[in-house]
């Protein structure tokens, strides 16, 4: 049996971010196949990321990530959705 060192574990981490940033870019890309959507909906963000309301709201109200609400709808930001993320959090 093989020891795991923290390289290794670092190593995974990274390419952990890599995949999850692959599967967001897949997911929130139009039906048509066209570029991916700047401004996603609640709904899309929590089907996406696969959280409750209520967490989406946290990290909204955290501000970690932007957010625009028009006539009642919240819109977050792809850009800080993938920094959120991404491999900036070590």
């Amino acid at each position: 049996m093989e020891q795991v060192t923290k390289d290794d574990l670092r190593k995974l981490s990274i390419q952990l971010l890599h995949d999850l940033e692959r599967i967001i870019n897949k997911k929130i890309t139009t039906e048509n196949g066209k570029e991916p959507q700047e401004w996603l909906r609640s709904k899309s963000v929590r089907r996406i990321m696969d959280i409750s309301p209520a967490t989406l709201q946290n990290i909204r109200i955290a501000g970690k990530i932007r957010f625009r609400k028009v006539m009642g709808s919240y819109y977050y930001s792809r850009t800080d959705l993938l920094k959120l993320f991404g491999d900036d959090n070590k």
